[in-house]
């Protein structure tokens, strides 16, 4: 079974009342990190010790920014014994680890209790992280100013995949292929823009993937109308999913 509940679903300008995207799988799997993440943890009741591996699309500040207030947790509210996964792209150890220092000097150097167990991702390549096979398709987003990934893994027979932060690309559907469930990026409500999908891209999109992938739509500037379109949600903050 897949199980997403969603922390925010909105893009970086927090609109119409949404918190930055974000998605916990199945209770122990965390896509993105934004800075409402530790309290939007809390109020879906989920320890923040039960996270065991957490994956960052992108280094924007609404991805992965709350990962400081998180850490600090663990060191002085919530201590932490298991391992903690972070698999994010190149260089992801260097911005973690720098984003900690900054946000509370030492936390960094702390013993926490706990390693923090960092993997870069290898665009296309099988990889594990905590017994977890996935793979990293590289996105279009940014411009080329940075490396964006999105990622495709499969879990008690499910296969999901999320998009991250993308304009449309070849690169999207050969990450779609073969998923149960696509978690895909509609920053844009009306129009188009850079960086980012948008709400008119949504029906070609769907047209091209088969009904067996349910789309979830994320990243939003506002609601989108999906009255007309077969096998398609939109993500609201604090909303479970579950696909048995």
């Amino acid at each position: 079974m897949l199980e997403l509940s969603f922390l925010g679903s909105g893009n970086a300008f927090t609109p119409d009342g949404r918190y930055w995207s974000s998605f916990l799988l199945n209770g122990r799997y965390l896509f993105d990190a934004p800075p409402t993440l530790l309290p939007h943890l809390k109020r879906l009741g989920v320890p923040p010790t039960d996270i065991r591996a957490i994956f960052i699309s992108h280094f924007h500040g609404d991805h992965f920014l709350g990962l400081p207030f998180l850490l600090l947790e663990y060191l002085h509210l919530t201590p932490r014994r298991e391992d903690l996964h972070i698999v994010g792209p190149p260089g992801v150890e260097k911005m973690i680890e720098g984003a900690a220092e900054m946000a509370f000097p030492n936390l960094s150097h702390a013993d926490a209790g706990y390693q923090r167990c960092y993997l870069e991702v290898e665009a296309g390549r099988q990889q594990t992280v905590n017994d977890l096979r996935f793979q990293a398709f590289p996105m279009k987003h940014g411009g080329g100013k940075l490396a964006s990934f999105g990622y495709k893994l499969r879990l008690d027979e499910k296969v999901l995949a999320y998009t991250g932060d993308t304009e449309l690309c070849d690169e999207l559907f050969a990450l779609a292929e073969g998923a149960d469930v696509l978690v895909l990026d509609c920053n844009y409500s009306q129009g188009k823009g850079p960086d980012h999908l948008s709400f008119a891209d949504v029906p070609d999109i769907r047209r091209r993937l088969p009904l067996s992938t349910t789309i979830i739509l994320t990243h939003l500037e506002a609601e989108p109308d999906v009255s007309g379109l077969e096998g398609m949600l939109v993500a609201q903050d604090f909303a479970t999913f579950r696909f048995p």
